[in-house]
């Protein structure tokens, strides 16, 4: 137990600096703003209580608004799918692979399960997050299309930290 919290602890110090450090710096487009500290909530233990999933998703929206300066915007976006990843767990994948447990992963919700799960997390805080952003509905067009664009580099991140993650947990197991 005591093992599986330092490996959470690590996996969120580096998806934390990540963004800080790396991807909320990329000044590639103004469509392209990969929002990767989502995979802290997307990667939590199958079998983690609801109410521990929302309190690490403030936690997690609270850090990055402190880290971002972005006044409750990373908050906002990350407590829905703190709130519905049970939802969307159970919609996206097979009631076998979530019954068992364990950390979400391609080996264990199967590639097609895993990705459609990740795809419905990382639209679902994306959209909230751009749409807060502009602050306006005048635009929604380019909110979606920054929602597909930003989303797209997410989850290929989210699925390559996955596979980093899993591998390294695998291999301390």
């Amino acid at each position: 137990m005591m093992r599986q919290i330092i490996e959470y602890a690590l996996l969120f110090l580096v998806l934390v600096l990540l963004q800080v450090f790396l991807f909320s710096n990329l000044e590639l487009s103004v469509y392209l703003n990969p929002l990767v500290y989502i995979a802290f909530i997307i990667l939590l233990p199958i079998e983690t209580a609801p109410i521990v999933v929302l309190g690490l998703g403030l936690l997690t929206g609270v850090v990055m608004d402190v880290a971002m300066g972005a006044a409750g915007l990373n908050t906002l976006a990350t407590l829905p799918v703190a709130f519905l990843r049970g939802a969307l767990l159970r919609l996206t994948c097979s009631k076998d692979s979530v019954v068992d447990g364990g950390v979400p992963s391609v080996y264990r919700l199967g590639v097609f399960g895993f990705v459609r799960y990740v795809v419905a997390a990382v639209v679902l805080h994306s959209l909230v997050y751009f749409t807060m952003e502009s602050a306006t509905f005048d635009y929604f067009h380019l909110t979606l299309l920054r929602t597909v664009v930003s989303g797209v580099v997410t989850v290929a991140v989210v699925y390559f930290t996955s596979k980093i993650f899993n591998s390294q947990v695998a291999r301390v197991l």
